[in-house]
């Protein structure tokens, strides 16, 4: 329980499925010494500072207030509530997130955080209290096939589908996952919170990274590496003009446009970052056209068909999915050629392959070729 509508309404259906329900809140973000919540660990009744909110106004996650909203709605419910620290466990997000950035690559903590920590370090407290399954407020849902496996499909409402972020998952724990509200719209939520008279009701939905409580991942980044680093460097355009310096490739990704601090008479993007020289490389927004996507350390959710195969990928959270051939390549590895060029394909972010509404499988993005103008023109053509 995050102290969000999502969240609480899942409890709330958990119960009117005649489950015996376990409020849990993860104390995991960056916290201030200010605030304090009680934790079930060794010690119930211990105090242990909690994340502030976010510093620039914005609604994050897992700070102090979400999870005081969180027991409110636990005592409304009337379901027992832990707070778990597991903060020695999400230092391992922490310290992917700022040695990927180090490198120029664009990393997904959101994904990492489901798969290590929500479903992964969670199945151990479950255990240990003897709860059969770990259920969350996620947009997506799952299906018992007649065959008798788990199938992640995307959530009803399109909108707020959150199965991309899930593909990680290990397959074999989907079996004991829970996904309540993904059969529902977001508005439908909205009401039977309101409905309950719980609070969350209106509360805005998070949407940055609940560790950032600045709101500036650069500056995170710099804070909680080692400060001999210096990852500063020159803009320069795809024929090699330089036209500027920045501070570090850490404040950039693929396919950014806005920050960038440097004016080229037309709409610039970032359309690569090179980690060894430390250059920011410029272009138009045709330049970030990609068709060919390789990808590694590849989980999936459904048995691999054997050679080429057909799917929707998509290459960000918010992206569209979008047609392609994928492929599998030695070592784990994914290759996707897709029908249309896709723009801003980072290295570091998730590719996820689909099957219609079934989640089958991705990897993480290690690099993507540029779309050839011949192939273009020959397409046009056609």
């Amino acid at each position: 329980m995050s102290g969000g509508v999502d969240s609480s309404v899942a409890a709330h259906l958990l119960q009117q499925q005649g489950h015996d329900v376990i409020g849990v809140f993860m104390r995991h973000g960056e916290h201030s010494p200010a605030a304090t919540c009680p934790v079930a660990s060794e010690s119930p009744a211990a105090l242990l500072p909690l994340a502030d909110v976010r510093a620039d106004g914005k609604q994050g996650c897992c700070s102090a207030a979400d999870a005081h909203d969180a027991r409110r709605v636990a005592d409304r419910l009337d379901i027992p509530f832990y707070a778990l620290d597991l903060q020695e466990e999400f230092a391992r997000i922490i310290n992917y997130f700022v040695a990927e950035y180090t490198i120029g690559r664009t990393p997904n903590p959101c994904v990492m955080c489901n798969t290590w920590l929500k479903f992964g370090r969670l199945f151990q407290y479950a255990d240990s209290v003897g709860a059969d399954f770990v259920a969350t407020g996620h947009y997506a849902r799952l299906v018992r096939s007649p065959a008798g496996d788990t199938q992640l499909l995307r959530g009803v409402d399109v909108a707020k589908d959150q199965s991309y972020a899930l593909f990680g998952v290990q397959r074999q724990r989907m079996r004991r996952m829970l996904l309540p509200v993904g059969e529902y719209e977001k508005s439908q939520i909205r009401e039977l919170a309101g409905g309950l008279g719980l609070r969350v009701a209106d509360k805005p939905d998070s949407q940055e990274i609940c560790f950032v409580t600045t709101g500036e991942h650069g500056e995170f980044v710099r804070r909680h590496r080692d400060a001999g680093i210096d990852t500063s460097g020159e803009f320069v355009t795809l024929d090699g003009r330089v036209v500027g310096r920045h501070p570090g490739i850490e404040r950039f990704t693929v396919g950014q446009r806005k920050g960038l601090g440097v004016a080229l008479g037309e709409r610039a993007f970032v359309v690569r970052i090179e980690p060894d020289t430390h250059r920011v490389v410029l272009g138009t927004h045709e330049d970030l056209a990609r068709r060919a996507v390789t990808a590694d350390c590849t989980n999936w959710l459904a048995d691999p068909p054997h050679g080429p195969f057909r799917c929707q990928a998509k290459i960000r959270y918010n992206a569209p999915p979008a047609p392609a051939t994928a492929e599998f390549l030695p070592g784990e590895r994914l290759s996707l050629h897709f029908d249309e060029p896709r723009y801003g394909v980072a290295p570091g972010q998730a590719v996820v392959c689909y099957d219609n509404d079934r989640v089958l499988g991705g990897g993480w993005i290690e690099s993507s070729r540029i779309f050839p103008l011949s192939a273009t023109a020959l397409r046009f053509k056609q």
